[in-house]
């Protein structure tokens, strides 16, 4: 852990599952972030970040109050809430202060391994195994970490964790067809296993987080959003883990994933976001109506059914090898509260109370055929009429199907 301080330049690769493409360096000098493109990439026509980071032969800085001075896109790499936290727990019990290492550093750790098909090397990745994994035994050691216990579970739960993001304890795993053995998922995985993400309780939360979640999943499915496959796993304690296949790989084919946060250099910390924003940022990336439909659908969805904690981290983009973007699919849907209790991304400038007349703006606005927008909002409120019947199926609370289900209600 002593030669992971202190680094000065970093190199940057893509790696789309068949080996890495250099992409550029960060250095840094005087607390100052100096980014370079490798000349060659220049040439493949490959814009990893099209707004924010000039696809250009010079050197650049940035902000260094925003992003630990990082651009959005490396600092969509990052984890924070959970994996900042073990990161930090870890580097404490070797005498290391969080103050002591820089964003570099950070990255480092990242190495091959975080979310998307970005790279950096130097890799100080902590290497996983594949042997199987008990998930209650590993809430179990989530709860003792947040406790402030169980230091030497750190290293086990920081490999497990990848550049996953948010405040949720999670895992990166492998799983089988059957989805009856699960190993660790960081590294490369063999062909019967497939890559996942699962979350377990922080100390907000209920024992029936997951099957909340799990039951969203659901609804968003039948309200016609594109979801990754999902599933509820058992639990000694509670209603059960959620579970979520992972987006950025398909087999060993890895996609180049970069949020509404880093594409805009929003601080998803300081709400300002609006959705029309976000429509008007999927056409321009995307260049697809298709596209742009889907961010609506995801709007309408976030605000019927309560989910307000819709910040900028929580709208990711796809780029593939050839350089096509496209939306991915929706994440982190779950009823919550946003800042203050308003939606943390608004419509057409209402946070507070954003109405049906809002969304309906909101598409008319986007250039959505109205009939369209109807037939949206009407699938949705559908899929959300069905929240205590699934609620009760998956062992959500009594008292959380009765909140729930008045909130849902009124929005509609």
């Amino acid at each position: 852990m002593s030669n992971f301080l202190s680094l000065e330049e970093i190199k940057v690769g893509l790696n789309f599952g068949k080996g890495t493409i250099p992409v550029g360096r960060l250095a840094s000098r005087d607390r100052k972030i100096y980014y370079e493109y490798d000349a060659t990439f220049l040439t493949r026509g490959l814009n990893i970040s099209p707004l924010e980071l000039p696809f250009q032969a010079s050197v650049q800085t940035f902000d260094p109050h925003l992003f630990e001075g990082l651009p959005g896109v490396f600092n969509d790499s990052l984890p924070d809430g959970w994996g900042r936290l073990l990161l930090d727990r870890l580097l404490r019990s070797k005498n290391i202060l969080r103050e002591e290492i820089s964003a570099l550093d950070r990255l480092a750790h990242v190495g091959v391994t975080g979310i998307g098909a970005l790279v950096y090397e130097p890799d100080y990745d902590l290497i996983s195994t594949n042997e199987n994994i008990n998930l209650d035994t590993l809430s179990r050691h989530t709860q003792q970490v947040l406790d402030g216990e169980a230091e030497e579970v750190l290293a086990e739960l920081l490999a497990l964790n990848g550049s996953s993001t948010g405040a949720r304890p999670k895992a990166l795993i492998g799983v089988d067809a059957a989805r009856k053995n699960i190993i660790h998922g960081n590294h490369a995985l063999a062909s019967d296993f497939q890559y996942w993400l699962v979350k377990f309780a922080n100390s907000m939360d209920g024992k029936d987080a997951g099957a909340i979640e799990y039951v969203y999943s659901i609804m968003a499915k039948q309200a016609g959003l594109t979801m990754a496959e999902t599933h509820l796993f058992p639990s000694m304690e509670g209603a059960g883990y959620f579970s979520t296949q992972r987006f950025d790989r398909n087999a060993e084919q890895r996609f180049h994933t970069h949020t509404a946060c880093g594409l805009l250099h929003s601080d998803f910390r300081t709400p300002s976001l609006d959705y029309e924003d976000l429509l008007s940022l999927t056409q321009v990336l995307t260049r697809d109506v298709r596209e742009v439909e889907k961010m609506f659908r995801l709007a309408v969805f976030n605000v019927l059914s309560h989910n307000r904690d819709d910040h900028s981290k929580n709208f990711t983009f796809l780029m593939d090898a050839t350089g096509e973007w496209k939306l991915s699919p929706a994440y982190d849907l779950t009823f919550s509260s946003g800042p203050r209790g308003e939606q943390s991304t608004m419509v057409m400038g209402e946070g507070k109370s954003p109405s049906l007349e809002h969304l309906i703006k909101l598409g008319v606005d986007a250039k959505i055929d109205r009939t369209r927008i109807d037939r949206v909002i009407e699938q949705t409120c559908h899929a959300l009429s069905q929240w205590e019947t699934l609620a009760k199926e998956y062992g959500v609370s009594q008292g959380n199907i009765e909140l729930i289900n008045r909130k849902i209600r009124t929005n509609f």
